[in-house]
This record gives C-alpha cells, structure tokens and sequence, in this order.
C-alpha cells in the first residue's frame, strides 16, 4: 500500500518530477510513524469514516528535494511509499525529549484521493544519524517551496481584463473631436 505514492525505479528510488531537483538523501535507517485519524463521514457513505484511525510504522529511506519530502519502505511492508508535496507540510516540531533520540514530527495536508485524512500527524526519526541538519535543510527548502507556490499564484491572478467603454458613453463628438477635450491653445 502507498500513501500519497512516489513512483519508484527498478532499484526502489524515487522517479523526479520535471524539473525537480534532490537535495538529500538518508538512504537507510530512517523510521517514519503515521497516525492517520478516522476520516470523517462521505456524503455518498452513511456508515461513518474509513474504518478507524490507524497508526503506521516503516523503517528505510528518506529523500528531500526542491518540491517534495519521500519517504521508500522495502516491499511488502503496512506502506509502500509516502510522497509529500512540501506546501502540505503545514506545521513542524523538532522534538528533543529528555530521554529517546530526537525526532521530527509535523502535520500533512492530505491529498485528494491519497490515503491520508485530515490531521494526519508524522514523527521522523534517524536510527544512526544526527538529524538537526537534515531539520535545517528542510525547513529552508519548505519555506522556499511555500514562497514559490504563492509567487506563482500571484502571477496567475495577472491584471484584470480591461474593456473598451460602451459607444453610449457621455462624450459627446464634433466630427471627430470630443467635446469634452481641452481648448485649443494658439501659437
């Protein structure tokens, strides 16, 4: 089972989007724990959520790039894959307890159609490896991808379409001079 899936190669990496850029990689090691709540109930289905929440736990590899956080399980695992466009990333937590290794945790957007609902929550963390580095480079890379999404949203909007006004406008025309212009002046 994927959620929000990655496409993956032969040797189990992920395929780039275009234009799509890789910035790091823990290739091993790496555990990833979803808590996804119940979904809420669809107006086609009376009987309630999804079948209650569900709580996921896979170890293996974690890939960060310029669009997207990856995370690759071997085969045969609860889940396959977990791909999450970083705009969807909606709030993180560097966790530092007192006893335990540090973890990441933070909160994803669901995608339509994905595997996960509303307040899903996911903690990483390194098995042998510090990870205040690996925070780093993905909350620079999270706010990036945050300010392009809405960069590009604005250039989207553009300028309003303008209209000429209506022949029945109040300028009144003598021949093909408007009334309404200023007197000449002589030379």
């Amino acid at each position: 089972m994927s959620l929000n899936w990655a496409m993956l190669t032969p040797d189990r990496s992920p395929v780039p989007l275009p234009d799509e850029l890789t910035i790091t990689a823990v290739t091993s090691n790496v555990e990833v724990s979803l808590n996804i709540p119940d979904a809420p109930p669809t107006r086609s289905s009376s009987s309630g959520g999804s079948g209650g929440a569900k709580k996921l736990k896979e170890t293996g590899a974690l890939y960060l790039t310029d669009k997207r956080l990856i995370f690759i399980a071997p085969p045969s695992r609860s889940f396959d894959s977990l791909s999450i466009p970083l705009p969807a990333i909606l709030s993180t937590r560097f966790e530092q307890p007192t006893f335990g290794a540090n973890y990441l945790g933070f909160e994803i957007k669901p995608a339509p159609d994905g595997g996960l609902t509303n307040g899903t929550q996911a903690e990483v963390r390194f098995k042998d490896k510090a990870m205040f580095e690996f925070v780093s480079l993905l909350e620079k890379t999270r706010e990036k991808a945050i300010y392009m999404k809405r960069h590009g949203a604005e250039e989207e909007e553009g300028l309003p379409t303008y209209t000429y006004p209506a022949e029945s406008s109040t300028v009144s025309y003598v021949g093909d001079v408007p009334v309404d212009n200023p007197p000449g002046y002589d030379a």
